[in-house]
């Protein structure tokens, strides 16, 4: 019998867009990794350096299964985003986020 692997969904603020579904171990570790690079950093970081950072935060050997991590960070975020964890801050430039409230 072969391994089932648990799954997330992950919603997108896209309308139309249909969520994405994720192994559920991935969408931890990415949002853990977020929300350590926001904590730590200021409160807020610039979206387009986000991935960078959650990189920097998540194993080698984890890495090596993860996959994209460009991706995976900016779908969790996605998901995070639309379940009110964390935003972007109201006009900044370059785009920034933070943990929301």
């Amino acid at each position: 019998m072969a391994f089932k692997e648990d799954k997330f969904i992950c919603e997108t603020p896209v309308p139309g867009e249909k969520p994405t579904r994720i192994a559920k171990w991935k969408y931890d570790l990415v949002r853990t990794a977020i929300l350590e690079v926001i904590l730590s950093d200021d409160q807020e970081v610039e979206f387009s350096k986000l991935s960078q950072l959650v990189e920097g935060q998540i194993s080698s050997d984890d890495l090596e299964k993860l996959g994209s991590v460009s991706w995976y960070t900016t779908t969790v975020m996605l998901d995070m985003e639309v379940k009110g964890l964390i935003e972007q801050v109201p006009g900044s430039k370059p785009q920034r986020v933070r943990i929301a409230g």
